[in-house]
């Protein structure tokens, strides 16, 4: 694990409110927090997201890989995240060069909810990525599945945001994260691989948002070679699956599931009985 100071400042992914039914009447429920965190790099202002606020220091330390502000963890020696001000405040131990930051005038706004930003050209960020999934069984999947109906603890109670897990690959959750916008979700997924120096080559990333371009990129960053979402895939998400040899499964749910990209990586052990 690298050595980053962090601060501890989760907060509660939810909040008490009172709505009213179709018959007028008061009901207690929950509403998904939803709070601006700033992002600080040696004091430059990189970009404010919206977040539940649960895991600020992990979202931080992804964002600033998927970006590619920051080129290894040894180099971040703080991580600091104040809710009085709602910033996150990262110190390296070297600086940050200026000219770095010229890629932040290259900004693209993705199609993640929330609208997610994916810095510089997109196609470039593949040109030196090439994964090798390896094969996933048919039965991994299912029991991938079956696993993840354990998590989704602030989607059951306020609904509103998207979760993401980073998987093993015999169906295991190593890491389950729920945020308002899927790409904070995976980011944050990614600051944990990064800060435990977890390889990504034998995992499978699940998400419950749609596999778009800016989700098979970042993927491809964290060396993920598998992406199983419930729901559905976007032409440049593909197209870009394509480029970095990711396997690309999407509307997978119970025993339903589309492949998209890696039909000869799939062993179909467990098909399930068709129907009459």
């Amino acid at each position: 694990m690298a050595h980053v100071e962090l601060s501890d400042s989760g907060l509660a992914a939810a909040l008490p409110v009172t709505a009213h039914d179709e018959y007028g009447r008061p009901v207690e429920k929950a509403v998904a927090a939803e709070r601006p965190l700033t992002v600080y790099l040696d004091k430059y202002e990189i970009v404010t997201l919206m977040t539940l606020g649960t895991q600020p220091e992990l979202l931080t330390l992804g964002y600033l890989r998927n970006q590619g502000l920051v080129d290894d963890i040894a180099e971040i020696d703080a991580v600091q995240v104040d809710w009085e001000v709602e910033a996150a405040a990262v110190v390296t131990r070297h600086g940050t060069d200026p000219d770095r930051l010229a890629v932040l005038g290259k900004r693209t706004v993705t199609t993640g909810c929330g609208q997610g930003t994916v810095y510089g050209q997109l196609q470039q960020r593949l040109e030196r990525i090439r994964l090798q999934p390896p094969p996933v069984r048919q039965s991994v999947l299912y029991r991938l599945l079956a696993n993840l109906k354990a998590y989704n603890e602030v989607y059951k109670q306020a609904g509103a945001v998207h979760g993401c897990a980073l998987c093993s690959r015999e169906g295991e959750i190593l890491f389950f994260c729920e945020d308002v916008g899927r790409h904070n979700a995976v980011d944050a997924i990614a600051g944990y691989m990064w800060l435990n120096g977890i390889d990504g080559g034998d995992k499978i990333f699940y998400t419950t948002g749609r596999l778009t371009s800016e989700m098979s990129i970042k993927a491809a960053q964290m060396g993920i070679p598998v992406l199983l979402s419930r729901s559905g895939v976007t032409q440049m998400g593909l197209e870009m699956a394509r480029r970095a040899g990711i396997v690309l499964i999407a509307r997978a749910r119970g025993h339903h599931f589309l492949v998209y990209n890696g039909r000869e990586q799939l062993v179909y052990d467990a098909p399930p009985r068709r129907s009459a």
